[in-house]
């Protein structure tokens, strides 16, 4: 079923579907290698989507209009008990404002993705997703298959093409969308968290099912449902070398780099 709001992006001309054959994706820049590429596509406002990548590759997502606010899950893919750990991601790193450097981390101390390039800098670890509940008394409607579709929903219909459900929704990213948390621990919205043309490039420590909804942020004050179009493309490239700088930049992320070795040595 399409919803009002992936009605609209249609009728602006973005993309609601993948490009295939990827490889005859058009409008990317020159250092996306095209014979690589396994994924092309827009998420609209309301839309979502589910793909699983191979260790190694990369997950570019661009803020095309620079009002997107994508929600991510991560889970290992050949273990899906195994998932994005946002509490550890955090506290293991210090780090609770991730940018370029950072990793997401597992429930296992493994890293699933590292933030291999980032160009906006605000995202946000805090606030999770929104639900139906919270959609309902904000935009006047949450369903799931209504005009403003809520980011659990979204979740929990890319999760079931993998055999996962409700329960397996856990703590997610915010990408594009900033919060800053206040002296006395409120969380403030930072509406101007990103520019059109923004770019992060995920890469893939393991193999990863990532799970994707483009839905407004929870804190953001505006009525209306606003979540401008994001372009997703992916592409296979080599697994993270010893001597990478980011791997090495701290005691912390070398070990966690150095479980994900020990798993596939098994």
């Amino acid at each position: 079923m399409t919803t009002r709001a992936q009605a609209a992006s249609a009728a602006a001309g973005v993309l609601a579907k993948p490009t295939i054959p990827a490889s005859t994706a058009a409008g990317l820049p020159d250092d996306v290698p095209l014979a690589q590429l396994v994924w092309d596509e827009i998420l609209g406002p309301g839309d979502y989507a589910a793909r699983v990548l191979s260790r190694g590759s990369r997950l570019r997502l661009e803020n095309l209009e620079g009002d997107g606010c994508i929600q991510l899950l991560a889970f290992n893919a050949d273990q899906t008990a195994e998932r994005l750990n946002i509490a550890d991601t955090v506290k293991v790193q210090w780090q609770a404002y991730l940018s370029a450097g950072a990793l997401l981390l597992s429930d296992m101390g493994r890293v699933l993705l590292t933030f291999e390039t980032d160009t906006c800098g605000h995202h946000d670890t805090f606030c999770g997703a929104s639900s139906q509940r919270r959609n309902g008394p904000k935009y006047g409607s949450g369903a799931n298959h209504g005009p403003y579709p809520n980011a659990r929903d979204r979740f929990a219909l890319a999760l079931a093409k993998h055999g996962l459900g409700k329960r397996d929704i856990g703590g997610n990213v915010n990408l594009f969308k900033g919060v800053r948390v206040e002296g006395d621990g409120a969380l403030t919205f930072l509406e101007s968290s990103s520019a059109p043309g923004d770019v992060v490039v995920l890469r893939a420590e393991m193999n990863v099912l990532v799970v994707l909804a483009n839905t407004p942020h929870v804190l953001d004050p505006r009525s209306s449902y606003v979540a401008t179009p994001v372009r997703l493309c992916a592409w296979r490239g080599p697994v993270t070398a010893a001597d990478d700088p980011i791997r090495t930049s701290t005691p912390e992320r070398q070990r966690a780099f150095e479980n994900v070795e020990d798993h596939y040595a098994r």
